[in-house]
C-alpha cells in the first residue's frame, strides 16, 4: 500500500462483471478529474490467443484436461507483482495491452489476440487502477494482495457466473454451448485454488445473486437482470462505513450481519458511487499530504 502512489484493482473472474465495476470507477474519475494508469488483467497472460490455442492442444494431448487461463503456468504472476510493487513505490511501471479484438487491434497495426509491446505508464497518474483475474493472488511465490490500497471482489453466485459467461461467449464471441461448457469444465481446478481464495483478501465483495431460478445455467436464455437480482455488499473491516447513510440512500436496502449490506441489484452501481467515491477522496487526501510532506 502506498499514500503517495495508490492502487485499486478489481478482481473476480471471466464474466463475473467486473467491465460493469470499471465503468462505474470511471466515471468517478472522470467526475473527480483524475489521471489514472489503467491496467488490464488480459495483458498478463503469458501467451498470445494463437500460441495458447496451441499449447492447450499440446496440454490435451500430454492429458492434460485442466489448462486453464487462471492458473500460474499461463500467467506473468511474478511481473503483475513488479508492476503494483514499482508503482506503489515510485509511480511507475511497465504495462501493456491485450488486443480482443479487431477494433482494439487496428490502431496498432496488429492481429486480434495479441499483446502491444512494453512501455513505461506514464509519469504523474493520481493512481493505478487493475481490473481482471488475479488482483489478490496470493502464493508461495508471490503476494499481489498487499499491495491494493482498495482491493474490490466481484463474485457472482456461481450459476449466474456461467449463465453469463455462456451468454457472452455464445453471443458476442460466437463459442458454440459446448465449446463453452469444456471451457467451464477444464478451468474449474484452478478456478478453486487461485480464484476463489482471492476474496478472502479484498477488502469489499460484491456478490450478485439472482432471485429467479438459475438451476440449470447450461439451458438458460437470458441472463437475470439487475431487477431479478439482489446485491450482497460485504466489507472485511466495517470500521468508518456508514451504514445508517447507506440505508437511507438505497431503498429497499438491509444489513444481513454486521459487516454486511443487501441492495437491489439495479443499485448496484449507486451503492458503487456511494461507497467508493468517499474511499476516493480520502485516498487522495492522503495522496496530497503525502506530496506535501517531500
Amino acid at each position: 500500500m502506498s499514500h503517495l502512489h495508490p492502487i485499486i484493482a478489481i478482481t473476480g473472474s471471466s464474466g463475473a462483471g467486473t467491465t460493469s465495476v470499471t465503468r462505474t470507477f470511471e466515471a468517478i474519475f472522470r467526475r473527480e478529474g483524475l489521471g489514472s494508469a489503467i491496467i488490464e488483467g488480459d495483458s498478463f497472460h503469458r501467451y498470445d490467443r494463437k500460441e495458447m490455442r496451441a499449447r492447450q492442444a499440446e496440454a490435451e494431448a500430454d492429458g492434460d484436461q485442466h489448462f486453464s487461463h487462471f492458473g500460474p503456468e499461463n500467467n506473468l504472476f511474478a511481473e503483475l507483482e513488479a508492476l503494483f510493487r514499482d508503482y506503489a513505490a515510485t509511480g511507475g511501471g511497465k504495462r501493456r495491452k491485450y488486443l480482443h479484438d479487431t477494433g482494439e487491434a487496428a490502431p496498432y497495426k496488429q492481429e486480434p489476440g495479441t499483446f502491444t509491446p512494453w512501455e513505461d505508464i506514464p509519469a504523474g497518474t493520481d493512481l493505478l487502477f487493475y481490473e481482471g483475474l488475479h488482483g489478490a493472488v496470493v502464493t508461495p511465490e508471490v503476494n499481489i494482495a498487499q499491495y491494493p490500497d482498495l482491493l474490490i471482489g466481484v463474485v457472482p453466485v456461481i450459476n449466474l457466473e456461467w449463465i453469463q459467461k455462456l451468454y457472452r461467449d455464445k453471443h458476442v464471441r460466437g463459442y458454440s454451448a459446448e465449446a463453452v461448457t469444456d471451457t467451464i469444465l477444464r478451468r474449474m481446478p484452478d478456478y478453486v485454488h487461485y480464484i476463489c481464495p482471492q476474496f478472502a483478501h479484498t477488502h469489499v465483495n460484491f456478490q450478485r445473486v439472482p432471485v429467479v431460478d438459475t438451476s440449470n445455467p447450461f439451458i438458460a436464455r437470458d441472463i437475470p437482470t439487475a431487477d431479478e437480482s439482489l446485491c450482497v455488499i460485504r466489507f472485511a473491516n466495517p470500521k468508518g462505513i456508514d451504514f445508517p447513510y447507506l440505508l437511507n440512500m438505497i431503498d429497499n436496502s438491509w444489513m444481513s450481519r454486521a459487516n454486511t449490506i443487501v441492495v437491489p441489484g439495479g443499485k448496484m452501481e449507486l451503492a458503487m458511487q456511494l461507497i467508493f467515491t468517499p474511499f476516493i477522496w480520502r485516498m487522495m487526501e492522503r495522496r496530497s499530504r503525502a506530496r506535501g510532506a517531500l
